[in-house]
Formats: C-alpha cells, sequence, structure tokens
C-alpha cells in the first residue's frame, strides 16, 4: 500500500475508526497522487516567467483554441473552456454548490459536510460512492422500485448482493419498518440507498416519515452496525406539494452517529435542466472535519486515476448560470411548469375513475415519472403495443409497472396520453380474455 493512503488510513483510524471500517478494499488503496498536477498547480500560483509544466498548449497567454470553436463561445475566456478543470473541480463553482445546499436545507445549520466535488453527473458520482465503500459479497439496501442501473453501478461492478424491501406500506407511504427489518438482518456493515423524488415512483416522503428513516438508521447504528447511508439526490427539488419534505434526507442524517457515513450524489443535470453538461457532485458527512478531508482526497484520487477531471466548459456553464441575477427566477419558471405537469396526471387519474379498472397508480408527490401497478395486463406488452399501434412511449419496470415521464410531455397533452393508455391496456385485457 502506497504510503500516502497509509496515512490517510491512519488520520481516519485516530478520528473515526468506522469511516475506515466501513472503505471498501479498493477505498483503502486510495489517495491523491503528489504528481504532475500537483506540482502544475504550484506552478500555476507562482512561476511568474514561464510555466512549463501542465500538457496543454498555450498562445499569447491563454489557452490555444480553434477560432472556429471560439466564436460560438465567445461570450467566455478560453482559459475557462479549453484549459483542464482541477479533478475536484472548479473551485468557485464547488462553492456555489455548498451554498445553495445550506441555504436549501436548513437541517443542515450546524452540521460539517465537506465540499461538494464535481462528478461526470450522478452516475458518475453513484460510481465514485460504490468504489470507495463497496467490496465483493457486501449487500445493498434498496426498496423494491428502484433505477435499474443500480444493478450495473453496485452489482456487476462491484459484486454487490442486493436486497430489497417493499417501498410502500399498506397506508401508501415510505415503509420504514421493511427498511429497519432488513436492516437487522444484515452484518456489521450495511449499504443503504434512498432516492427521493424515487426513480420510478416519484415519491418523496413526508417530514413524518423522514424522521422515522432517520431513526431506524440510528437505531440500526446503535445496536452497532457501521452504515453507508447514499443519499441519490438526481430530482432533488422537484417537490409538488405539502405532502414531500422540502429538503434532502442527507441535511437529517448529516452526523447522525459515529458509525454513520451519508453521502449525497446530486447535480445540475435534473436541477438546473442540464443533462448532456453531465455536472454532478459527490458530498460527505460524517463526525470529523478530518475524516471528511480524507474521503475528499480519496475521491480525488478515484477520478485521477479514472476520467482525471470532469468537462471545463460545463462546469464554467453552470457556473455563470448559478452566478446570474436570473436564475432563480428561470428555476421557478421551469418548476412551475413541472408542478402543473403533475398536478395534470393527478387530475386526469381523479376525473376518470374508469382508468381504475386498468391500473393503480402508485403515491407520487415529486420529480419526472410516476408509475402505474396494471391490472391483468403484462406492463411490457403494454409499453410494446403502446409503441407499435399508438406511437407512444413509456418504461416496464417490471410485470406489473409502467413508468411514465410526465416531464417530457406538454400539459396540454397529458390528457390524451392517458386516454391512449388506457385504450390500449382495454384492447390489450380483452384480447387476452378472448385468447384465453
Amino acid at each position: 500500500m502506497n504510503d500516502a493512503a497509509k496515512e490517510l488510513n491512519q488520520t481516519l483510524a485516530e478520528e473515526n475508526p468506522h469511516v475506515l471500517h466501513l472503505l471498501s478494499d479498493l477505498g483503502k488503496e486510495l489517495f491523491y497522487p503528489k504528481g504532475v498536477l500537483t506540482q502544475s498547480a504550484e506552478a500555476k500560483a507562482k512561476a511568474g516567467k514561464y510555466n512549463a509544466t501542465i500538457g496543454i498548449a498555450t498562445l499569447h497567454g491563454e489557452s490555444m483554441h480553434f477560432n472556429h470553436i471560439q466564436e460560438t463561445l465567445s461570450a467566455y475566456n478560453p482559459d475557462d473552456l479549453y484549459d483542464y478543470a482541477p479533478p475536484a473541480g472548479k473551485e468557485p463553482l464547488r462553492q456555489e454548490w455548498l451554498k445553495k445546499m445550506r441555504r436549501e436545507n436548513p437541517s443542515l445549520a450546524g452540521k460539517d459536510i465537506s465540499t461538494p466535488i464535481v462528478t461526470n453527473a450522478l452516475t458518475h458520482g453513484l460510481s465514485i460512492a460504490a468504489d470507495l465503500f463497496v467490496n465483493e459479497g457486501d449487500t445493498l439496501l434498496l426498496p423494491d422500485k428502484y433505477w435499474g442501473n443500480y444493478n450495473f453501478i453496485f452489482g456487476v461492478r462491484r459484486k454487490a448482493s442486493i436486497q430489497t424491501y417493499s417501498l410502500f406500506n399498506q397506508e401508501g407511504r415510505f415503509n420504514a419498518a421493511g427498511l429497519s427489518e432488513l436492516l437487522k438482518k444484515q452484518g456489521e456493515k450495511a449499504i443503504v440507498v434512498l432516492n427521493f423524488p424515487n426513480n420510478p415512483t416519484g415519491y418523496t416522503p413526508g417530514e413524518e416519515e423522514a424522521l422515522e428513516i432517520v431513526n431506524v438508521i440510528l437505531a440500526a447504528a446503535e445496536s452497532g452496525k457501521e452504515i453507508v447511508v447514499l443519499v441519490d439526490d438526481a430530482y432533488y427539488n422537484l417537490f409538488y406539494d405539502e405532502t414531500a419534505i422540502q429538503e434532502s434526507i442527507f441535511s437529517k442524517l448529516a452526523q447522525v452517529h459515529d458509525r454513520v457515513i451519508c453521502v449525497k450524489i446530486d447535480g445540475a443535470t435534473k436541477e438546473n435542466y442540464a443533462w448532456g453538461f453531465r455536472v454532478g457532485f459527490i458530498t460527505y458527512s460524517a463526525r470529523s472535519p478530518k475524516a471528511l478531508k480524507v474521503l475528499e482526497e480519496k475521491t480525488k484520487g478515484i477520478i485521477r486515476g479514472t476520467i482525471s477531471s470532469a468537462p471545463h466548459p460545463s462546469q464554467t456553464f453552470m457556473l455563470r448560470a448559478m452566478q446570474s441575477p436570473d436564475y432563480e427566477k428561470e428555476r421557478l419558471l421551469k418548476y412551475d411548469i413541472m408542478k402543473k405537469r403533475a398536478d395534470k396526471v393527478k387530475a386526469v387519474l381523479s376525473e376518470n375513475k374508469h382508468y381504475e379498472d386498468m391500473w393503480t397508480p402508485y403515491p407520487f408527490n415529486s420529480g419526472y415519472f410516476m408509475c402505474v401497478r396494471l391490472k391483468g395486463i403484462n406492463a411490457n406488452d403494454l409499453r410494446v403495443s403502446l409503441l407499435e399501434h399508438r406511437g407512444i412511449g413509456t418504461i416496464s419496470i417490471n410485470e406489473t409497472d409502467l413508468r411514465i415521464a410526465f416531464s417530457c410531455v406538454e400539459e396540454e397533452h397529458i390528457a390524451d396520453l392517458f386516454e391512449e393508455i388506457y385504450q390500449e391496456a382495454k384492447q390489450l385485457q380483452s384480447a387476452a380474455k378472448i385468447s384465453g
């Protein structure tokens, strides 16, 4: 093991040994190398005459570039586009995101969290967390309604065993008791993923449910378990009514116990409607500022050893957006459009009671999606039939559940969308009865 990794691990052993225990074997090996990038950073600060360090080309004191590209980006300084961004991301952008998190999550008041590190969007952030904390054979706890890519990120790549509990209890609320029972069955280490608003259902727990989740995690930690909680906040901020908690569950779980590490993975992709920019963030909470610094160093090591750094132009674009006086106005405008679409979905489902013959909608109050449980129809059969006969695209989650993204359907088309789905489902059901 490299001496730098040993030093980081020794810091964890002294500050909070539970954090060290929760690291994967790879996580223990990780460190940020003091090589070319470190030396280049020193030269950038001090080399006033000639800076012959980093592998970029310059011309007339700025990053060399093609004029035909720069013409389309003339509002930006070439050095904010073509040069490498630091492995942790542009520092002003990191600080802007940290201020945003603090402002929007009042429960973080007085709690230590790391400075967000820029990732190449959410999937990359989740992959970093998997590398840091998941060993082959570790168990990942998920609700039965979850994003399918978790299988690849944690199961295929890191060989984790995935166990699920029902997302909803009989009252249509978050099934905290189910999570608790599954946690009790684990050994000393547990890895929990919380994704709100949930993909695929669009559900976010309320304040009371959030407190139940915190109490479940706390009770498990007090019983002796060491727990990593990964908070996938891809659709954060898109909360459409008072039934949803209005901040991230991360803010309530931060520093909840010495045996708990909480990791927030979020980004500009969905929140700021910039999917192709691939700008995400990973942020840690643990009881020890020095432990947080170690996790930052190990994260920078992963980034240096994989993508080296996230794209610079998209970080520059997002920083300018967040510093714009129009940022909040634009965000609220887009939020209002999304909320109206969600409200329209609820109204359509409420007004057309006969739809209940074909499906039962799962509770939803946030995010991009809603999900229905079909009655007597295979979800993939309906998906294919809708695509072939009506030119409508949906996603089948399993044999019974169909996901509908109202985020990409205009409000005035939502009623027609559900009517088309209903009519096609009705035809499939009738055909099944005849053939049966």
